[in-house]
């Protein structure tokens, strides 16, 4: 049996669930060797991390070719590190502009492949589904319809769950947070979530602060507090936030920002649907270069890009995308989901829904069991 395992994750969010996976992994077989690319969390487990997820992070087609070379370069260095390491399985986490290619060099060398947790090839890519045909021996997926949709092209997919079942939980009470924080508790809150990436957060923090600050100025109750992450420097938030002292940042709080606030407006992505499983009314938004946007419209066959809105396959809660992402469009809506008593019952029903249809805890504890059914397999 070979006790190497290569794992590749490019963002935050795989970091997140690659460590869970990793966690599970070297408890049922701790001899395990696990090397690649990933964050702080897979290496808190134990990943020998030859990249690091801030290394990878690109917002939009324009910053995949500014970084064209830099790419290639890391897919020769890992194809070499596979190379070097003959692990006995590579685990794909999202992320598919790399992740195929390296599909196709591990298939190339015998190397059975895992992709847990499917690129969105439903939205923007179903030519790409044939391509993981040939190169994937198994996938792992998370999202309810994504077995069915898989296991008919012809691929060995199972559904494990939502890993994020097993990590989303507030730290503190209402009355802790806000004591913590400075906050009163005869106000309300209006959290802002702008993402996990450098680009993200230039693009949609300023005008997440105009609209939060305009309706403010029109709703003094409320108060403003932007969840940062780690992965992001601090000096960052406060150059966009400037000179608006009234605007909290709280680091290391995100989950506690989620189940406290009373809207959440949050950059589509994962943060989503970790905000619905707390059941908290939000605004998804977006935006990318003009190039990226162009090209992204032409690829994507859905008409949501919310995980929220995907899974329940209905827009259950706004989204405000490219040009629509202004403070004129948003305002509206967010006065409906907090003083229309029915809009704002409506919605917290469907996040509630939302959660149903994830699945039970322990996607971390069935992928694993996957990946050790294959690491301990026979060679062909």
């Amino acid at each position: 049996m070979n006790n190497k395992v290569m794992i590749v994750a490019g963002e935050a969010s795989g970091d997140l669930h690659g460590s869970g996976l990793v966690r599970e992994l070297i408890t049922l077989q701790p001899d395990l060797e696990i090397f690649g690319v990933g964050g702080d969390k897979m290496q808190q487990q134990g990943v020998s991390l030859r990249y690091h997820i801030r290394e990878m992070s690109v917002l939009g087609f324009v910053d995949v070719l500014k970084r064209f070379r830099f790419f290639k370069r890391v897919y020769h260095d890992l194809v070499a590190l596979m190379d070097e390491n003959k692990p006995g399985l590579l685990i794909l986490i999202d992320y598919p502009g790399l992740n195929l290619k390296l599909a196709r060099a591990a298939k190339n060398r015998n190397i059975q492949v895992l992709y847990y947790i499917a690129p969105q090839v439903w939205a923007w890519g179903s030519n790409r589904i044939q391509k993981m045909v040939r190169l994937v021996d198994k996938m792992a997926v998370i999202i309810p319809f994504e077995e069915k949709l898989f296991r008919n092209a012809g691929i060995d997919a199972k559904f494990v769950g939502h890993p994020l079942l097993e990590v989303v939980a507030s730290r503190h009470s209402k009355q802790e947070f806000f004591r913590l924080n400075g906050l009163a508790l005869d106000k309300k809150v209006i959290g802002l979530l702008p993402g996990s990436r450098v680009q993200e957060i230039k693009r949609l923090l300023p005008e997440m602060i105009i609209t939060a600050k305009r309706f403010v100025k029109k709703h003094p109750e409320f108060e403003v507090v932007i969840g940062r992450t780690s992965s992001v420097p601090e000096e960052l938030y406060r150059d966009l936030i400037c000179k608006n002292n009234n605007i909290l940042l709280l680091e290391n709080s995100t989950y506690d920002v989620m189940k406290h606030s009373d809207l959440l407006i949050v950059a589509s992505g994962t943060a989503t649907l970790e905000s619905a499983l707390f059941g908290t009314p939000l605004m998804i938004v977006y935006k990318v270069d003009p190039i990226s946007y162009f090209i992204g419209r032409q690829l994507i066959k859905i008409d949501s890009i919310g995980l929220v809105n995907v899974i329940a396959e209905r827009k259950i809660v706004p989204e405000f995308i490219q040009h629509k992402f202004r403070s004129n469009y948003m305002l509206p809506r967010m006065e409906a989901m907090l003083f229309n008593d029915e809009e704002r019952s409506r919605v917290i029903h469907d996040l509630n829904q939302i959660k149903q249809k994830l699945g039970e805890p322990g996607a971390s504890q069935r992928s694993a069991a996957i990946a050790m059914s294959m690491i301990n397999a026979p060679l062909p």
